[in-house]
């Protein structure tokens, strides 16, 4: 749900692969070096994270408290001892987040040196080509797609890249999944992403009378953003037919805001642990050569419950482990195509689907309570 970063310019590519998803230089097993800092490096990223607070954060009162708290513990002489930069950036976001409870807020160490933004600062030909082939590569996050047996869609997609990029792929996968009975969504290792992304999937699922899904309030400028689905899309939408989404405790930011989207709207049911719980979207800002913080400057609004899942996730409609989500919802799309079809050859066939299944999902409890 990071508002800032939707357009490509040339501090949006270093945010994307530095602070947004960390988790993705951990999965292609890429580790940084540290580096040893000194009690001037130290003061100068506090001072500098402090007035971007101060000039940003959604809150300003709580950017006030968290100066206060900072400058108490400077005073305690707890940042003394530290002279890691990795260690550094860990105690200061827990610092922040022990006042804000807002799990957005975080300060990152970045071994590579981060370049000084400039204003409307646009991305190279060279570096938007390195981006775009980049998600590409990631398939633009879209990891499986599949028709699983008793025809019931699965969609596993780890996050949510901006419409520009990812439109043709969401086409696709729709498409391909457009025949199936019931489709479930697997979100439980999505980090977020862009909101117009969430409103162009969203849009699949309902007709064509725009719906409101959510909206940002913003503090610069203490403007309101709304975020409707689109009447028509590339390829066929799924029509009302069954929707499941599946979470983990990791379903974080605007993976979390299609599932409370979905779970207000009473559009699908929602399958898992409860979600990360973090509902401010904001941006990175340099601090430091080697230091950036992401600052909330914005929070999400629901336009039905007039609130947000900051703090405490999006609660499952059936709250099973992220190991076991998937069987169970399978399962239950399965059962109902069973009380829905009237054709006696397929229901035979679903019928011995739903046997299987429960037999696999029962011996997954076995194992998971030993």
């Amino acid at each position: 749900m990071k508002k800032q970063f939707i357009k490509l310019t040339l501090f949006t590519l270093l945010a994307i692969s530095f602070v947004v998803n960390p988790d993705t230089r951990a999965q292609q097993g890429a580790k940084q070096p540290d580096m040893t800092i000194d009690p001037a490096t130290k003061t100068q990223v506090i001072d500098a994270i402090l007035k971007e607070l101060n000039d940003r954060y959604v809150f300003p009162e709580v950017a006030k408290q968290m100066e206060t708290n900072i400058r108490q513990r400077i005073a305690g002489k707890e940042y003394d001892a530290i002279t890691s930069a990795e260690e550094f950036a860990k105690k200061l976001t827990d610092d922040l987040q022990s006042v804000s409870r807002d799990k957005h807020l975080r300060v990152r160490y970045s071994a590579q040196a981060i370049p000084v933004k400039k204003p409307s600062a646009e991305p190279s030909p060279e570096q938007r080509a390195e981006f775009e082939n980049n998600m590409k590569r990631m398939n633009f996050a879209f990891e499986k797609v599949e028709r699983l047996p008793g025809n019931i869609g699965y969609i596993k997609l780890n996050g949510f890249v901006a419409p520009e990029l990812g439109a043709e792929t969401v086409a696709a996968a729709m498409n391909f999944v457009a025949n199936t009975d019931a489709l479930i969504f697997d979100l439980r290792e999505n980090g977020g992403g862009s909101p117009e992304m969430v409103a162009l999937i969203s849009s699949y699922l309902f007709g064509e009378k725009p719906v409101h899904l959510n909206s940002l309030y913003w503090r610069e400028g203490n403007k309101t953003e709304d975020f409707f689905t689109k009447p028509t899309v590339l390829g066929k939408k799924y029509g009302d037919k069954d929707v499941y989404v599946l979470t983990a405790n990791r379903t974080f930011s605007a993976a979390e805001e299609f599932s409370n989207n979905l779970k207000v709207l009473k559009r699908a049911t929602i399958v898992g642990e409860t979600t990360g719980g973090g509902a401010n979207p904001g941006g990175v800002f340099r601090v430091h050569d080697h230091f950036g913080v992401f600052v909330p400057t914005g929070k999400a609004i629901n336009p039905i419950t007039k609130t947000n899942w900051e703090g405490t996730g999006v609660e499952p409609d059936v709250k099973v482990s992220k190991e076991l989500a998937l069987k169970t919802a399978y399962l239950s799309a399965l059962n109902k195509s069973v009380e829905k079809t009237k054709d006696e050859n397929f229901k035979r066939g679903l019928k011995e689907v739903i046997e299987r299944t429960q037999k696999e999902l029962d011996e997954m409890k076995k194992v998971a309570q030993k």
